[in-house]
């Protein structure tokens, strides 16, 4: 899974963000800021062994994945629950899950949710992901959706996932 990034010059530093993550960090060369953003990540995640690999991309954008794919899920579920200002409680509730711990094994990578499981579906998974961009690839697909309202519509046909 990869999440999408950008980076640009901003004075006299560069700027780093993940809008997905709500996550920014900036260094003093283009160089820099992509290193602090791996380590801006791995800080975030905060799990014993969780690495960060930054792929530079053509001009301002660039890439985000992790080899473990429990941790770096459980960051994007954390961060975006946080962001959109839900409880345990409440982002269970909208998922269906039987009890906020049954959501909190999500958020701390014990459980990973799928979109193809019967738990978890794809219009709920988004319904509490409140994110401007939702751009994840994996393998053999890919997971798209962007919104300029920040909202994510579960109701839209547009969004494509594959894994």
């Amino acid at each position: 899974m990869r999440l999408h990034g950008r980076v640009y010059k901003d004075g006299k530093f560069w700027l780093a963000e993940v809008p997905l993550l709500d996550a920014m960090t900036q260094g003093r060369t283009r160089k820099d800021a992509l290193v602090m953003v791996a380590d801006l990540l791995e800080t975030l995640a905060n799990r014993p062994g969780f690495s960060v690999h930054v792929h530079p991309g053509q001009h301002e954008a660039f890439e985000v994945s992790a080899a473990d794919t429990r941790g770096l899920m459980s960051l994007i579920l954390r961060r975006q629950r946080e962001r959109s200002g839900l409880s345990l409680a409440e982002a269970a509730a909208r998922l269906g899950a039987k009890s906020r711990n049954a959501y909190a094994r999500y958020e701390r990578g014990t459980s990973v949710p799928t979109l193809e499981g019967s738990h978890l579906r794809r219009d709920t998974l988004v319904s509490v992901l409140y994110a401007e961009e939702l751009h994840a690839t994996k393998s053999a697909g890919a997971l798209q959706r962007t919104d300029r309202q920040g909202i994510l519509d579960p109701k839209r046909a547009d969004l494509q996932a594959s894994v």
